[in-house]
């Protein structure tokens, strides 16, 4: 018993992205480069969606949502993957451990589900337009938001409690860059099918349910946008869903290929590249894909570089 709580002493030793220790420089530049420009591009759209009252819609109100998610979500693991990378200590408390896992694991969670209320709200302004206003309330915006932050939040609590049940029998090395729960259960000394099995599980109802229902709710837009007769239209409707598309197909095939394989035959390289393409990559993307073909949040980025320039 003794030595297998000795981790909570001693903490982790956090392996990193890669067993080369040649690239750690190139591996710490390219992340900070991108962890500055996940921090710049979900903050302006989050200050776009609060301050230019032509965003004051569902679909922005998500979408700040999700840039708010983001931000935490990389800020849960990137400067602790930065610290180790950075100087010859690789190690985590055993109190930092436990809270990246419960914290990732719910933010993650919670993007499986907010990306579906995405779609839903996609769904409702092009199959229903009429009724868009009054389906998507301001009401029924704060409840589904909190239904996906707080069933992200019951999620990590359950998995994660579950991991952390397993003895370690004095294993500090985790073969990753965070703690998650398929690395934190490749270190447990004991048989660890159950958890795999309920890993499997969940992560199946948080990522392939999830993914189809949006792919058949996209079926429906896509029969929909084609009955638009005007070509504005359907173009402005194809470049909106498009990008929730693209997000979509980005998050969740990567944590598919990250959570759904059996958590002691992954190969090691790809389950590391994989991991850091769903925390840092996509968290990256997501601004760039939502905004560089977005004609309403171009405008209100001139309008308040605008307004800026008037003040001064």
């Amino acid at each position: 018993m003794e030595r297998a709580n000795s981790s909570s002493l001693e903490g982790f030793i956090l392996m990193g992205v890669s067993d080369h220790p040649q690239l750690e420089t190139i591996f710490f530049v390219g992340i900070l480069f991108s962890y500055l420009l996940i921090l710049f591009g979900n903050s302006a759209i989050i200050l776009l969606s609060s301050l230019d009252a032509r965003l004051h819609t569902p679909m922005y109100f998500f979408l700040s949502n999700l840039s708010s998610l983001d931000l935490a979500f990389t800020t849960s693991s990137v400067p602790q993957m930065l610290t180790n990378l950075w100087g010859a200590d690789k190690t985590i408390s055993y109190g930092g451990c436990v809270t990246q896992l419960y914290v990732f694991l719910w933010l993650g969670a919670t993007e499986c589900i907010l990306l579906v209320v995405m779609a839903f709200d996609r769904f409702v302004a092009v199959c229903r337009p009429l009724h868009y206003t009054t389906i998507m309330n301001p009401r029924l915006c704060w409840l589904l938001a909190a239904i996906a932050w707080l069933g992200g939040l019951g999620n990590s609590v359950v998995q994660s409690t579950f991991t952390l049940q397993l003895p370690l029998c004095g294993h500090r090395r985790v073969d990753s860059f965070l703690c998650e729960v398929p690395a934190m259960i490749k270190l447990a000394c004991v048989d660890t099918s159950l958890n795999e099995a309920v890993l499997n599980s969940v992560c199946t109802f948080f990522t392939a349910v999830p993914l189809s229902v949006i792919l058949i709710s996209y079926c429906y837009i896509a029969q929909a946008v084609l009955k638009i007769r005007s070509a504005e239209g359907r173009r402005k409707a194809f470049n909106t869903c498009l990008s929730h598309l693209v997000v979509v197909l980005l998050f969740y095939g990567s944590a598919i290929y990250g959570y759904l394989l059996p958590a002691k035959t992954s190969k090691q390289d790809q389950g590391k590249f994989i991991s850091l393409f769903y925390s840092v990559v996509t968290p990256m993307v997501n601004p760039l894909i939502y905004t560089l073909r977005n004609k309403e949040v171009k405008g209100a980025l001139k309008r308040l570089l605008g307004k800026g320039r008037e003040v001064s």
